[in-house]
Formats: structure tokens, C-alpha cells, sequence
């Protein structure tokens, strides 16, 4: 069982920001900038060209609603996006608040944000969530 399927089931507790029937989404433990989101099928595929069509569309329509949101709540030019696939054998989608190419860089030091503090960025983003 990953780790992802553990906050799914809410065996470990997460930041969330939304979730429905099929994907969820929650704050990075370990961001590399204020508000980075992690967006999640609920299925456990390991690899997002594994997913069927409908699910692969479908996360990238949640995720847009996620980062709508994430842009609402965090001051940035934009909201990168990234898929990685390797550190955690479960499809996910990371959106990063970004002003420049380089805030992408996962290479860069993560940012250690204090757990209220983590709770207060969850929280703004899924209010700004549930009012898209």
C-alpha cells in the first residue's frame, strides 16, 4: 500500500484541499514552494499512461479546478505542473505556485512551512475551491 493510498483511506492524515468520487488533492509534505499541491487518482495506477482515457482526463479536469484555486489563494505568475512518477509508485500530478522557471526545480531545497501554518494554506485553497 503507498503512501497516497494511506491518505486516501485517511490511515495518515493530509492537508486536503478537495476531493470527489475519483481524485483527490492535499498539500505536499514536502513543497518546494507555499501551496504546492499534489492532485491523485483515487485508483492506485503507477504510471499516468496507464490510467484509462476517462481517468487521465479527468485528473487533468480536477486538477485545473485545483489549480484555479491554488492561483485564487497564493500570489503567482502561474501554476506549474509536473509528473514525475518516481518517488511514489501512484500517479499524481504536482502543481507548484511558480514566478519563475526555476521554482520548478525539484532539485531546489523544500521549504519547511510549520503544521498551522500548513493548515491555514489547505484551508484558503479549498475555500477558494468550493467557490469555483
Amino acid at each position: 500500500m503507498t503512501i497516497f493510498e494511506k491518505i486516501i483511506s485517511d490511515e495518515i492524515p493530509s492537508y486536503k484541499i478537495a476531493e470527489d468520487d475519483n481524485y483527490i488533492a492535499f498539500l505536499d509534505a514536502f513543497p518546494l514552494k507555499k501551496g504546492h499541491t499534489l492532485v491523485v487518482p483515487k485508483e492506485p495506477v503507477d504510471y499516468i499512461f496507464d490510467l484509462d482515457d476517462t481517468s487521465l482526463s479527468g485528473l487533468h479536469i480536477f486538477s485545473k479546478k485545483v489549480a484555479k484555486a491554488i492561483e485564487a489563494s497564493i500570489p503567482c505568475k502561474r501554476i506549474g505542473t509536473a509528473v514525475i512518477g518516481l518517488e511514489v509508485p501512484h500517479t499524481h500530478i504536482h502543481l507548484i505556485p511558480i514566478n519563475e522557471v526555476g521554482d520548478i526545480n525539484f532539485s531546489n531545497p523544500k521549504l519547511k512551512i510549520e503544521a498551522n501554518r500548513m493548515t491555514e494554506i489547505a484551508q484558503g485553497i479549498a475555500s477558494a475551491f468550493s467557490s469555483l
